[in-house]
């Protein structure tokens, strides 16, 4: 039995909406806050506990990266061999009995495949090097662009003076001598008498990507002082800090 006029009971979820309600009222001190989890959700793995990546992990991107730019090194290494065994200047050769004469005694041809090799090794190692800089500028380059740069232009080069001389006149000379007869003419197979021109590729390419990231590489910001201050803001004091009257601090 009840007493008569005895208000229901009333649970704490509606005495907590009442006080929230009334204006200007205490709001309770034992409330969970807003946005709690409640009883029953699940919760996320705290971020301590989330594994950090292992250094295989990280090491994969950086090797995807290097491979393909020792790839693209590679394939452009074609078209400079290309190049190179149509450019170069050839030396002429004529056939007089049974002896082989330089056409020219006197011409510089060697000489001009070589200039003409490291010319288009410089081209190749300014365009590789600023394709590179494109491709990864927004991942921050990293240390396998460089690596990737170096190899591939040192592959790309020595395979672009192979196969430059195999695209090139033949250098069977007997079988060229015999091909064309007594006072005959025919070209010597092009060469690189400086093997130090295989260098040019790799270390133009290295010369402009440490210039394309100097001048337009991604900047990190600025950390800010050791103290704690923002950057912009030092001699400020923070918000709500007392300050100390003019006089005094004049004084």
């Amino acid at each position: 039995m009840t007493v008569p006029n005895t208000p229901p009971d009333r649970s704490d979820a509606d005495t907590d909406a009442d006080v929230r309600a009334v204006p200007g009222a205490a709001p309770d001190p034992f409330a969970p806050p807003a946005g709690a989890p409640e009883a029953g959700d699940v919760l996320p793995p705290p971020a301590e506990l989330v594994p950090a990546p292992t250094a295989g992990q990280r090491l994969v991107p950086e090797l995807r990266v290097g491979a393909g730019a020792v790839l693209a090194c590679l394939l452009a290494g074609v078209v400079v061999a290309g190049l190179w065994a149509w450019l170069a200047p050839k030396v002429p050769l004529v056939v007089d009995g049974d002896r082989i004469l330089y056409g020219d005694p006197e011409g510089e041809q060697r000489a001009g495949a070589d200039a003409v090799f490291v010319l288009i090794a410089l081209g190749a190692g300014i365009l590789t090097a600023l394709g590179a800089f494109l491709v990864t500028r927004k991942r921050g380059g990293g240390i396998a662009v460089a690596v990737g740069l170096a190899v591939g232009g040192l592959l790309g080069s020595i395979g672009a003076w192979r196969i430059g001389t195999w695209l090139g006149p033949s250098d069977n000379l007997i079988g060229e001598a015999r091909r064309v007869g007594n006072g005959g003419h025919f070209d010597a197979s092009i060469e690189l008498g400086a093997r130090g021109a295989l260098l040019v590729w790799p270390m133009a390419a290295m010369v402009v990507l440490l210039a394309l990231s100097a001048m337009f590489g991604k900047r990190e910001e600025d950390p800010p002082p050791y103290w704690g201050t923002p950057a912009g803001t030092y001699g400020t004091p923070p918000a709500g800090a007392p300050t100390e009257p003019e006089d005094r601090v004049q004084g």
